[in-house]
């Protein structure tokens, strides 16, 4: 009989896109109400790889990141995907503008040895995960540095993106670390 194991929990990361900076703090703040506080919060890059959500969101993208402080298991990344669904529709309501959706909200976790995003759409690389939504293994971490996969959104494959997830890893080891030593 094979020993079935729990996974460990893992680091719940939230991509933002927003039109401008008012509109990411608001999502930070919605998504600080929503899960708990963000310990982690990037700096806000502009968001010019790609012209995709130009007519959602406006021209002048913003791309920021935050973590959740408290981690989660990671069959939990469906709902996760549901609720921030859910608050990127509550801040089209509330910072009613010229586009519809002043906010984009991409959550993934990030585990030691790979970052993966959820998703409302499959694909040939995308695996379903439970509650209409599935999920890609996004970037590996391998041999001291994270790798890309062929499928690979561009600009996660930025300097400062790649820096920001290494503190990310970071901070997951030294949560779970001291879970280990509470034991």
């Amino acid at each position: 009989m094979w020993e079935l194991k729990s996974p460990q929990p893992v680091k719940l990361i939230i991509g933002i896109l927003a039109a401008n900076e008012q509109h990411l703090g608001a999502a930070r703040d919605a998504l600080a109400a929503e899960f708990g506080p963000c310990d982690l919060i990037s700096d806000a890059w502009l968001f010019n790889q790609t012209a995709y959500y130009e007519k959602q969101s406006g021209p002048h993208l913003l791309r920021q990141f935050v973590t959740i402080a408290e981690l989660i298991d990671p069959g939990e990344l469906a709902d996760c995907k549901h609720r921030t669904n859910r608050i990127e529709q509550n801040l089209s309501e509330t910072l009613a503008g010229a586009f519809p959706r002043p906010v984009n909200l991409d959550p993934g976790i990030i585990e030691p040895s790979k970052l993966i995003l959820a998703s409302t759409k499959n694909f040939s690389h995308r695996i379903y995960i439970g509650k209409k939504m599935y999920a890609e293994v996004t970037l590996v971490f391998d041999k001291g540095t994270w790798r890309r996969l062929p499928y690979t959104y561009r600009d996660y494959l930025q300097l400062p993106y790649l820096e920001f997830f290494d503190e990310v890893k970071s901070k997951l080891l030294r949560q779970l670390k001291s879970a280990t030593h509470k034991k």
